[in-house]
């Protein structure tokens, strides 16, 4: 006799983040997890240090600080808002205390794998929703609704895909969903995002009870290791959040360093800039290599190979690790950071040998 999970653990695939070194290589160019290239803000890596001698203490359960510069610097209500360890955190607590044994949790066909894992966890049943090239297709989504779905999970934008959908549009799913479903719509990288007709969600969390938005301090604030997000909602939901989450589930470190990293909106606006020119010049110069790539609102691009296999190999040997995307359902696709110019151009250059057929 053995402890034995609940049935449909066991179904879960875990969730495998991206490499991060080679064998035998020693400058590795990392651009498998759509990190911060700049690294994060010197601000919070001094507000980090400064953390050093109180760490016996507890955190503030509550990230009180942090909600107040939250809600002060997007013109929202603290009170909505609840921290997590990074927006996968709050995935799964939405998961969790909304979705059930039997229940559906609904996302597009490309979105992020955590949204099918943890439904899983919890005994939902994780339904995929066709796409229209590579777009959340709205009305495929509206049409995977049925009395059993409880949640429908949104990237905006879409990781792995890169893509996004307009305001408009995310407002037309949020209206034909029924009352009681709730929509969550994932803005980890809205950040990156300058479309005049995009939002991250807020304006529809601000008009509905069932809107909630999803945010992270990984990306354009480069605090990956640190864990830390946070989610916009409904008063009720945000209750019903902190009914679920640990008590102390931010550590006072990373409370601290994205305080911190908030503030420095120059360090934000020299790292949205630095991703905006190298993104565009990477995704022309795919473009000219004969590449298919698709545009995209994050800090990344999306690479369609004829044969991956042989272009991670290259890339490997040149130090490069992209990312397979199997897991994604485009096993001939790759997703490529964007890293440091000096990155990106030995890429291309990697890229341009694949093409020419150097060795």
């Amino acid at each position: 006799m053995k402890p034995v999970p609940r049935p449909g653990i066991l179904d879960v695939a875990a969730y495998v983040g991206g490499e991060h070194s080679l064998p035998g290589v020693n400058r590795v160019i990392r651009l498998a997890s759509n990190e911060n290239p700049l690294g994060p803000s010197e601000k919070a890596m001094a507000a980090y240090r400064d953390m050093a001698s109180e760490l016996h203490r507890y955190p503030d359960g509550g990230a009180a600080a942090l909600r107040r510069a939250l809600g002060a610097a997007y013109k929202i209500d603290p009170a909505r808002i609840v921290c997590g360890a990074g927006s996968d955190e709050l995935i799964g607590l939405l998961v969790r205390a909304f979705a059930g044994v039997g229940d559906e949790v609904l996302y597009s066909r490309h979105g992020f794998l955590m949204y099918a894992i943890s439904a899983r966890t919890v005994g939902a049943v994780p339904v995929a929703a066709p796409e229209r090239d590579l777009h959340a297709d709205i009305d495929a989504l509206l049409a995977h609704v049925t009395p059993r779905t409880k949640i429908v999970f949104l990237a905006n934008p879409n990781n792995p895909t890169g893509t996004w959908l307009p305001a408009g549009e995310v407002e037309r799913l949020r209206r034909h969903l029924p009352e009681n479903v709730l929509l969550a719509i994932d803005a980890a990288y809205a950040e990156y995002m300058v479309e005049p007709d995009y939002d991250s969600g807020i304006k529809l969390v601000e008009s509905h009870e069932n809107v909630v938005m999803t945010r992270t301090f990984s990306k354009i604030h480069g605090l990956a290791s640190l864990r830390i997000g946070w989610a916009y909602c409904a008063p009720a939901i945000a209750d019903i959040l902190n009914r679920v989450r640990g008590p102390f589930n931010v550590s006072a470190p990373a409370l601290a360093a994205a305080e911190a990293a908030l503030a420095d909106t120059a360090h934000v606006e020299h790292s949205r800039s630095h991703n905006a020119k190298w993104r565009q010049w990477f995704l022309e110069k795919l473009t000219a290599l004969g590449f298919e790539a698709w545009p995209s609102g994050g800090n990344f691009l999306l690479v369609r190979f004829p044969d991956v296999d042989e272009a991670v190999r290259h890339l490997n040997a040149r130090g490069v690790i992209p990312r397979r995307m199997a897991a994604y359902g485009l096993p001939d696709c790759l997703r490529i950071t964007i890293g440091t110019g000096e990155d990106m151009e030995a890429v291309v250059e990697a890229l341009a040998g694949l093409k020419s057929g150097r060795r």
